[in-house]
């Protein structure tokens, strides 16, 4: 018997409880006993790809729980910044959601520092996920042998896109991967002055995912990953090297940039302004829908920094707030998004690859098979932009540091000393 069947049947609670009141009309089907139809899903993915991929899990959802209502909590703005405050706030007024989007990692730290979220082990268990995921992805989401969220999917979001006919028209081989970050600049340079844009980007969050990039390229993986537990010293030639490369690639980026998510700067690429963007794959998804192929029309490699292949990690993760309306609700969604069924259509639908190691990814698109392939292979570091490597507090500090940087309230050697002070606070607490 499938699962999602047997916890129809079981006495689990969503047979006794949460679809004996399938005939409530209130938010979010709140009932007062933990059950009924509604089920409100709080995310970021209100456009492009990002919805595409929420649609697939919301038709996948229908038809593992016909009886429930998928309820479309979105809340747009890029990486979850306005949907992160709204969410704090409902939390804070003790008005959850019945589940809400998270990264996997350290961005969790502070929804379970306030008690804010269920313990749910139990489900790893129940479904089976402690055999299907790798055991990396199960230790990063276990704190005290507890665990409080489930992953849908895995990103990559070091990576570089690329207009192949404008890199051609520059007089830019298009199959030629940089060596390390000093070449990849020297091919931003010259496209721009081919008269496009060199590399698009968009608001603040868009600007630290470079960074992160950057600084994973230049200091490599045990460099960067010292950053966030002490081991480097953000003060050192290594990490000035790295800003005055981040800086050097602003430089080349459009004056707009401020006013625009990364779907824009994407688009840029679509439209033929921009030769360049660094994003995670989830933008793989725009080429899709824009019908461009793969190799001929957009090109792709990760940035690099010497002969070490990096991945650079996030998941997308679903949690069970304490105080959920709907928590059997909420427990269906996450059977859905971390089944087979759910975690194929998801990624198909968003250019990522799923968190489970036994989908069948034969059909795959090409850029998703390489995915697979280096996540596999490849060193692992968690994103500074996307949750996994630091708590929201250091990352929103990172982040107003950068905005200052690029829109010339620092140099580049306030911006280092900014950033020093920041750690050494986040280090020392």
């Amino acid at each position: 018997m499938r699962r999602r069947n047997f916890l129809l049947l079981s006495g689990t609670g969503l047979a006794a409880t949460g679809l004996a009141a399938c005939g409530s009309s209130g938010g979010s089907g709140s009932d007062g006993g933990g059950g009924g139809s509604d089920v409100e899903v709080f995310t970021w993915w209100a456009q492009g790809s990002e919805k595409a991929g929420l649609d697939a899990l919301m038709e996948q959802f229908e038809k593992d729980y016909p009886d429930l209502t998928f309820v479309n909590g979105s809340v747009a703005g890029g990486a979850g910044s306005a949907a992160k405050d709204m969410l704090q706030s409902r939390l804070q007024a003790g008005d959850p959601p019945d589940t809400f989007q998270a990264h996997a990692g350290l961005e969790l730290a502070d929804y379970i520092d306030a008690g804010q979220l269920e313990d749910v082990s139990s489900l790893y268990e129940e479904y089976g996920l402690t055999e299907a995921f790798p055991d990396d992805l199960v230790q990063l989401l276990t704190v005290e042998d507890e665990i409080y969220s489930v992953p849908s999917n895995i990103h990559r979001s070091n990576v570089v896109w690329t207009n192949t006919a404008l890199l051609e028209a520059a007089g830019i081989d298009p199959s030629a991967v940089p060596a390390d970050v000093d070449a990849f600049i020297a091919d931003v340079e010259k496209a721009a002055a081919s008269g496009v844009t060199g590399l698009s980007v968009g608001t603040t969050w868009t600007q630290v995912n470079l960074l992160e990039a950057i600084l994973m390229a230049d200091l490599g993986s045990a460099g960067y990953n010292g950053l966030w537990d002490g081991g480097t010293d953000w003060s050192g030639k290594d990490v000035t090297t790295a800003l005055e490369h981040f800086s050097a690639l602003m430089e080349l980026t459009n004056s707009d940039r401020d006013g625009l998510d990364w779907t824009d700067a994407t688009q840029q690429q679509i439209d033929g302004t921009a030769a360049y963007n660094v994003m995670g794959d989830w933008a793989v998804a725009s080429f899709q829908q824009a019908e461009w192929t793969d190799g001929e029309d957009f090109g792709y490699y990760p940035l690099a920094g010497g002969d070490e292949k990096i991945f650079s990690f996030l998941a997308d993760s679903f949690t069970l707030p304490v105080g959920a309306p709907n928590p059997d609700g909420a427990k269906a969604w996450l059977d859905t998004i971390s089944s087979q069924e759910g975690q194929l259509a998801f990624s198909l639908a968003k250019g990522s690859i799923p968190a489970r190691t036994d989908v069948d990814t034969a059909d795959f698109p090409a850029y998703q098979q390489t995915a697979i392939e280096s996540y596999a292979a490849d060193t692992i570091c968690s994103s500074l932009a996307h949750g996994a490597a630091t708590p929201v507090a250091w990352l929103n500090q990172i982040s107003d540091a950068t905005s200052k940087f690029t829109t010339g309230a620092s140099d580049v050697a306030g911006y280092q000393e900014e950033l020093a002070t920041i750690a050494e606070s986040n280090t020392s607490a």
